[in-house]
């Protein structure tokens, strides 16, 4: 019998008790993808303090090269124009 393909699961990824690997050469750590949304959706609201703004634009920043790593912007669109414009400035 062949084998069929199935779909990767997180486990695939990183097993139980792991909360980091090395995905070409570049250090990823368990739930960088969901800290980025939450600091992005944060980000984009209108009343955002001029200094936390500054925190989540570092933060946003520091994701996003592992992220193109990962390839979440091939299969993923922002819809935000002045979030896009901070990732592709990165």
């Amino acid at each position: 019998m062949i084998d069929q393909p199935r779909p990767s699961r997180p486990e695939d990824v990183l097993a139980d008790g792991v909360d980091h690997a090395e995905i070409d050469g570049a250090p990823v750590r368990k739930g960088t993808i969901a800290a980025f949304l939450r600091n992005a959706r944060r980000w984009a609201e209108p009343d955002v303090a001029p200094p936390e703004r500054a925190l989540l634009t570092g933060a946003i920043a520091e994701a996003v090269p592992v992220l193109r790593l990962l390839g979440l912007f091939e299969v993923l669109e922002v819809r935000d124009p002045a979030l896009r414009a901070l990732i592709d400035a990165c």
